[in-house]
């Protein structure tokens, strides 16, 4: 699980993530760290959508 401290340095730093959800890469989300809580991590993608993910999945810093 992605830390406090990791997610507030993603949100403050405003670098996009890509969220691994599984093997196959077109599920992958790209996008950046809004907000998150306990359990959840929102991510603001290129076209503005808000997504709810879990903060178990793998986030990666894109270049």
């Amino acid at each position: 699980m992605i830390s406090e401290e990791q997610l507030e340095s993603l949100r403050q730093s405003g670098v996009k993530v890509r969220v691994i959800r599984d093997a196959n890469p077109e599920n992958d989300v790209k996008g950046y760290v809004v907000a998150w809580d306990d359990k959840d991590v929102l991510i603001r993608r290129p076209n503005r959508r808000v997504i709810k993910l879990s903060r178990e999945y793998t986030f990666e810093i894109i270049d």
